[in-house]
């Protein structure tokens, strides 16, 4: 399956491509907006800020075409926070792909921010991102900000308070954690994603 990978400068293109290949698919990465042609799946990862990252997106023609995907859509940790309508970090309007507003987590004791390590997805009824991955499973998270539970909310996680951990909506979808680095839940997730429907 042809899947382009957006550089968005995210730190996690190369493993991202590399998790891609370990399930079957055939990913490129796309540079700008003209590369995504005739992709049958589009993902967007992410390690850093939301404002240089849409910066970039917009820089390179991206924000325009992601904001009216015809094809499935994946975001990967700051790249799902990118679907969102803001981002307190940097105080920047995101793709508006989904309703809500990605905020600080709050540090807590016993709580430490950024939020990194494995923890427990708890899932929220059907998804077809989540078909097979147990309710419990483990991830990989690293982040310090985080997208609230709404109805588009699939799994969450806890860390101090509920954040949304996978989300979906129509052709668009997100996880928060790792999945190139989530073990065989990850996998699942990815080996999911390919086979949306259109």
């Amino acid at each position: 399956m042809d899947v382009a990978v957006i550089d968005a400068g995210g730190a996690n293109l190369g493993s991202v491509r590399h998790a891609l290949e370990r399930i079957g698919a055939r990913p490129r990465i796309a540079r700008d907006a003209d590369a995504l042609r005739g992709a049958a799946r589009v993902i967007l990862p992410g390690v850093g800020a939301a404002a240089p990252a849409m910066r970039l997106l917009r820089e390179r023609g991206f924000e325009a075409v992601l904001k009216a995907p015809t094809v499935p859509l994946l975001g990967i940790c700051l790249g799902m926070q990118l679907l969102f309508e803001s981002s307190e970090e940097g105080d920047v309007a995101c793709l508006g792909l989904l309703r809500g507003s990605v905020r600080r987590m709050a540090p807590a004791p016993g709580v430490r921010v950024p939020h990194m390590g494995w923890n427990r997805l708890r899932t929220r009824g059907d998804s077809r991102l989540m078909a097979g991955i147990d309710d419990g499973a483990w991830v990989y998270f690293v982040h310090g900000y985080a997208a609230p539970v709404t109805g588009d909310c699939v799994a969450d996680c806890t860390h101090g308070a509920a954040f949304a951990a996978v989300v979906e909506h129509g052709l668009v979808a997100g996880a928060q954690f790792h999945p190139e680095r989530s073990a065989a839940a990850g996998a699942r997730l990815l080996q999911n994603f390919l086979g949306a429907r259109t």
